[in-house]
């Protein structure tokens, strides 16, 4: 999309020849759309006499015809596994996720067999071992390095549905405890190399009926059970969706919890449709099926899972998984895997610009920046020395109740008001502009659910 111009007057003009029978109006109205592209053209002290939203009015107009276009065009899947499934049998030789790390690449067959494999030894009523059924709560423990081993089992578990909680691997003691537990989690499936920490809160784990598991072929920890086998073994024969008939896009289906700095960490409920709306964000910053994403950022966060990875599968791209930030590597990674898109969220950006200067700074194929909390200097900085990028600045937070997107690229900010949006008042997308967005639901520490909008 991004129609801007006589483009866009030329497309507009039919529609008003159609709904406006006095041609004096209409010719007036075309006027008016034309006046801001003209503005736009004008000295820039001459410019600055006309009201701002007059003259960024061909930019909201082109956003806000992309996501008419993203609604209309774009329908969502019941769930994010129909999608995983619809794409597979579309395009399974396609390329979906690539470990930075280890090299080992992902295609959408290969996640889609291996995520049955994972609903077939867990699925109660496909006779798996672990015995999970529709509306189980499963928690994920893992370490960066692990992320493709934990996006199967996140689709594999969701193929039952099952709800997921991911969980982050920094924290330990009685807030790994609550996290676990105040999502209602049935099992907790950890990293191995997490051992001490699943040991150290194994017995109130326990005293709740919460069955533990790693991933590994293995266990050193009595009272927690070795899943690996159990997977390979499984049919990776596909899962009927019979098996969750009950689910819906209004179904819960996944908790990322808060940072916890205002206390213990709490999940956040999201459904299917907001996952789905939320995979629109990659196309909504003009992501294409041909681009490769590159993302540092740990995968329970929803930047990294949701934006991300599931924009990554709503597209058909590839998105190239680093197991951590590393300023020294970044580039390196970026030639190596031809990535045309990066991922930053907070000082990334700033850490790149801080690392020594290099001949090779500019030898890249990286044309979008997509992420949130860009200051000024550091943009500016950023696009000096690595080269043109197209910054898409956003903002949004797991628990909050509103998104902003810097569309039209203003160095420094993340958004704007416009009369246009607001006239709108409609919630098209996760991350236009003062719209309100899905509901939501916190859980706060007693496990009972606060509804609010989200």
């Amino acid at each position: 999309m991004g129609l801007q111009g006589p483009a866009l007057l030329v497309l507009l003009a039919p529609a008003m020849l159609w709904l406006l029978p006095w041609p004096g109006l209409w010719l007036g109205v075309l006027a008016m759309l034309g006046l801001p592209w003209l503005l736009r053209r004008l000295p820039k002290a001459l410019a600055r006499r006309f009201p701002a939203w007059l003259r960024w009015l061909p930019e909201d107009l082109a956003f806000v015809g992309q996501l008419l276009y993203l609604n209309v065009a774009h329908k969502t899947s019941a769930s994010f596994v129909d999608m995983l499934e619809e794409r597979a049998r579309d395009q399974p030789g396609r390329l979906l996720v690539v470990d930075a790390s280890s090299g080992r690449q992902v295609s959408l067959g290969e996640m889609e067999r291996r995520s049955c494999q994972v609903a077939r030894a867990m699925g109660a009523v496909l006779r798996g071992t672990v015995g999970l059924k529709e509306g189980d709560v499963a928690a994920l423990f893992f370490l960066g390095p692990q992320g493709i081993s934990a996006l199967t089992l996140w689709f594999g578990l969701s193929k039952l549905g099952c709800q997921v909680a991911w969980i982050s691997p920094h924290i330990r003691g009685a807030p790994l405890l609550h996290a676990v537990c105040s999502a209602g989690s049935c099992i907790l499936v950890a990293d191995p190399e997490l051992q001490e920490a699943v040991e150290t809160i194994l017995p109130e784990l326990t005293a709740k009926g919460v069955r533990c598991f790693y991933l590994s072929s293995t266990s050193p920890t009595k009272g927690v059970e070795p899943l690996k086998d159990l997977i390979e073994r499984a049919s990776s024969d596909p899962v009927p969706r019979q098996i969750r008939a009950g689910v819906t896009n209004k179904t819960r289906a996944l908790y990322i919890y808060t940072s916890g700095t205002t206390g213990l960490p709490k999940p956040v409920i999201f459904n299917h449709h907001r996952i789905l709306f939320t995979s629109l964000t990659l196309r909504t910053c003009r992501v294409s099926q041909n681009d490769v994403v590159y993302t540092a950022l740990p995968l329970y966060h929803a930047a990294a899972l949701l934006a991300c990875i599931m924009g990554c599968l709503e597209l058909g791209c590839t998105c190239v998984l680093a197991p951590k930030f590393s300023a020294s590597r970044f580039w390196d990674d970026c030639r190596k895997y031809q990535v045309t898109v990066i991922q930053y969220i907070g000082e990334i950006l700033r850490y790149l610009c801080n690392t020594p200067a290099r001949p090779c700074d500019r030898e890249h194929r990286v044309r979008l920046a997509i992420g949130n909390g860009l200051r000024q200097e550091v943009w500016k900085e950023f696009l000096q020395r690595f080269g043109p990028i197209r910054i898409f600045e956003l903002y949004g937070s797991t628990e909050g109740n509103i998104g902003f997107i810097n569309f039209i690229g203003h160095m420094g900010a993340i958004g704007k008001s416009s009369p246009l949006l607001k006239v709108c008042g409609v919630p098209l997308h996760p991350h236009t502009l003062g719209f309100p967005l899905a509901p939501r639901t916190v859980h706060p520490p007693d496990g009972g659910g606060k509804q609010g909008y989200w």
